[in-house]
Formats: C-alpha cells, structure tokens, sequence
C-alpha cells in the first residue's frame, strides 16, 4: 500500500521532515512511502535535478493516502504547493481522493511564524476534495513537550531565519508519528 509523501522545500527543512513522515510510514508494516515534491511555478524543468520526482495526477489518484508538507509564506502554505493543488481539480471532479486520509507538516522561520494556520491552509483543499485529515493526539507526549515545533493539526519545525535549525529530537518523534498514524489508518481503511 503506497501513501503519497508529497511536499515542497527551498531551504531543506520540509524535505527533511517529508524523509521522517516516511520514515514512519515505512515502519508500519505492509505500507510503502512515495516521495515526491513540486517544482517551483517558473520551472519548466520535466525532472528535478536531484530528490524525488515532481509529483503527477496519478500519484494522488494511486495512493492510499497522503502527507502534504510546505514551508510557511505569510502564514500560508508556499505558492507552488498551491499551484500544484489548483491543477487537481479532474480529480476533484471524479471524487478520486474521497475517503482516502491525509495529514499535513510545515516548517517556519519564527517561532510564531504562522504554523498551525499553514497547516489549516493546507487542509481546506483535502477538505474539498474528501479526504480523512488526520492531526496528531495530545496522547502524543512530544506535544506537550516540544518548546519549538509541533501541533495537534500535524507536525511543525521551528527552522530559524537562515533555516538553519536542526530538527529537534521531539519535532522528529511527531514526524514519524504522523507517518505511522496516517499508514496505520490507510491501512485499517483498505481492511474494511
């Protein structure tokens, strides 16, 4: 069973929590992580120079489930994620992702720099098109724990002005629980 990884990062920081969401997700047996990212809107570019692949329909209309990660703008999620989500709407149309879970994971500058409503943005299209968001529990103890990133609505990292701040040992735990948890309830939905 495949679950959709799919994010986009400048600085790093997004593509390193994406590799811990699946992590997670790989550690849950009988579930499979597919990474892949977007390109910047002014890309023509058909392949990344390095990383994953640039993410296509069928990926979304082929998993099982899906994590979506964006660094912040204006506490928003970043332009190219959006435009990428603007072009699903075929699969909107067909009701391709109804019923199928998400979860979603940002990375900021500040510490107050707009994480959990980046996250909330990111879950209105997967509203729109059906699907199951998922947060993080409080049964989480990270979450009460963490004095950087790390929020009921999915996983956070505070990555500093110069997105030069490593992923702190909580910030990590709540990236590969997340990823566990979506792979855990994809698969109890493809059960029933």
């Amino acid at each position: 069973m495949d679950l959709l990884v799919l994010y986009y990062s400048v600085g790093g920081s997004v593509r390193r929590m994406a590799e811990l969401v699946a992590e997670g997700i790989e550690r849950v047996p009988g579930a499979a992580a597919r990474l892949r990212t977007v390109p910047r809107i002014s890309e023509k570019s058909p392949l990344p120079e390095s990383g994953p692949p640039y993410c296509e329909l069928s990926d979304l209309e082929e998993c099982a489930g899906l994590a979506l990660g964006s660094p912040t703008r204006f506490g928003n999620m970043a332009a190219p994620l959006k435009h990428f989500l603007d072009g699903t709407s075929l699969l909107w149309h067909r009701g391709a992702l109804a019923g199928k879970p998400a979860c979603v994971f940002t990375s900021t500058s500040s510490l107050h720099g707009g994480q959990e409503t980046t996250l909330v943005s990111m879950m209105l299209p997967l509203l729109h098109h059906g699907m199951l968001v998922l947060g993080l529990p409080y049964t989480q103890a990270e979450i009460n724990a963490t004095r950087s990133g790390g929020t009921p609505y999915g996983a956070s990292h505070f990555a500093g002005i110069a997105d030069d701040l490593p992923i702190t040992a909580d910030e990590r735990a709540l990236c590969i629980a997340q990823g566990r948890r979506l792979a855990e309830v994809a698969l109890k939905l493809c059960s029933a």
